[in-house]
């Protein structure tokens, strides 16, 4: 019930299926949506000439900015059919409202369902949630609401406080837990200041969310490596966003989230707006199927990947995403060097000193992008920033500027009472 048949299919099968569905979401988006109606005519588009995904191209692409600016001209049902508001973070001021019907949280129950099932899941498990359900947070009750369909059980403990994780675990013996994987490195290091024999365990692997677990290889990254080394479960790296309303969740293989083609059509685009070939990063835009109650098409993500197409050991034929690179809007360009935040999380994620930090991109008095380094640290020296400023030219060739700051004010900014997820890079650069 939950290890759809498509997603065994040949390339070409499934493309002819999402060419079906596609097309069910344009006669939909062209009968309830205000926003697309009015896109359609303006565009003078006639859907009836779409036919294949390549026809898409003549669409426009939708952005976080016509979100946010146009926020109930996408909700293509009556107020009164909407059964959960959940919000998302956006590019200006205010957060995104996303309006849910019935139909639409059972799709999520539904994705959830077919991606703890993909990676390794199976009734009878017991999954401890480390976020939060509330605060409008989509992903928190999908995870609720897919483990239960799944046949599973989970126990919502939320996020933070390791002590209440740890006694929780002890308690109630739950196989997976559901977290940031930051967040394992925390409860880690709780366990080992207070003696908790946290290897012998009852829980044996990790649903990770929000932050990358692998290189463009699919090896571990440095954080992923340092979770290894310290606690041997099985990781598996997901990603998704509330736009998609859809996750990529990685299989026991651990080569990139699988593709459900039954609830999400994606493209790779170039910064002129076309497809990049296969193989190549692009940034990631998407349009959503089954969504009833706000549903996109070809909305801008923002981030930045690549999809892989070969078949997977796992059996699945459906293409399967890459860790993400960045996001197109935090790229850096350094010392003529172009990065994104996560290589420099990379490097510090590795390192045993580093308590926690925090990442600040400015604009210098020439107009080009500066980078600074807050560390939290126990014994701060002149030879540590020796240290770092090493490791940083022998991984990503620029070493930036650091600094040292107390370990609890650095926390304090990486959660904030208002945020979801632990905050690393902040965006001071002058638009």
């Amino acid at each position: 019930m939950f290890n759809p048949a498509i997603e065994y299919e040949p390339r070409e099968v499934i493309k002819k299926f999402q060419e079906q569905k596609m097309q069910e979401l344009l006669q939909y988006l062209q009968a309830k949506s205000p926003f697309y109606k009015n896109m359609f005519s303006k565009e003078h588009i006639d859907i009836s000439k779409i036919n294949t995904l390549e026809d898409l191209r003549v669409i426009p692409f939708t952005t976080k900015e016509d979100l946010q600016l146009h926020n109930e001209d996408f909700l293509c049902v009556d107020k009164s059919q909407v059964v959960d508001y959940m919000s998302t973070s956006g590019t200006l001021s205010e957060p995104t409202t996303f309006a849910a019907t019935n139909n639409d949280s059972k799709r999520l129950a539904y994705n959830e369902a077919i991606s703890f099932t993909c990676a390794d899941g199976k009734p009878g498990d017991i999954y401890q949630l480390m976020t939060t359900l509330d605060k409008r947070f989509m992903a928190g009750l999908a995870y609720f609401e897919g483990v239960k369909l799944m046949g599973a059980s989970i126990i919502r403990v939320g996020n933070g406080i390791p002590a209440l994780q740890w006694e929780t675990i002890k308690r109630l013996k739950p196989n997976t837990i559901i977290c940031v994987p930051s967040f394992i490195l925390r409860i880690i290091k709780f366990a080992e200041e207070n003696g908790i024999d946290y290897r012998n365990s009852s829980v044996k692997k990790a649903v990770c969310i929000g932050e990358n677990l692998r290189n463009e290889d699919f090896s571990l990254n440095l954080l992923g490596t340092r979770i290894k080394e310290k606690w041997d479960i099985d990781l598996y790296s997901t990603y998704a966003s509330t736009e998609m309303g859809t996750s990529f969740c990685e299989c026991g293989a651990g080569k990139g989230g699988h593709h459900h083609p039954e609830l999400i059509i994606c493209e790779v685009i170039d910064e002129n707006g076309n497809n990049v070939p296969e193989g190549e990063y692009g940034e990631l835009t998407i349009s959503t199927l089954g969504v009833e109650g706000m549903p996109l098409l070809r909305f801008k993500t923002g981030d930045i990947t690549c999809f892989h197409y070969e078949k997977c050991t796992c059996g699945r034929t459906t293409m399967r995403i890459s860790p993400l690179k960045g996001r197109k809007n935090q790229m850096l360009k350094v010392k003529g060097t172009t990065l994104y935040p996560a290589a420099i999380f990379d490097v510090l994620d590795n390192i045993d000193y580093v308590e926690n930090y925090l990442v600040e991109a400015t604009t210098n008095e020439i107009g080009m992008d500066n980078v600074s380094v807050s560390i939290g640290c126990k014994n701060p020296s002149k030879d540590i920033i020796k240290d770092l400023k090493d490791r940083f030219r022998a991984r990503i060739r620029i070493a930036p500027d650091i600094q040292f700051l107390p370990i609890d004010e650095i926390n304090r900014r990486n959660f904030p009472e208002a945020k979801r997820k632990p905050i690393k890079f902040f965006d001071n650069r002058k638009k």
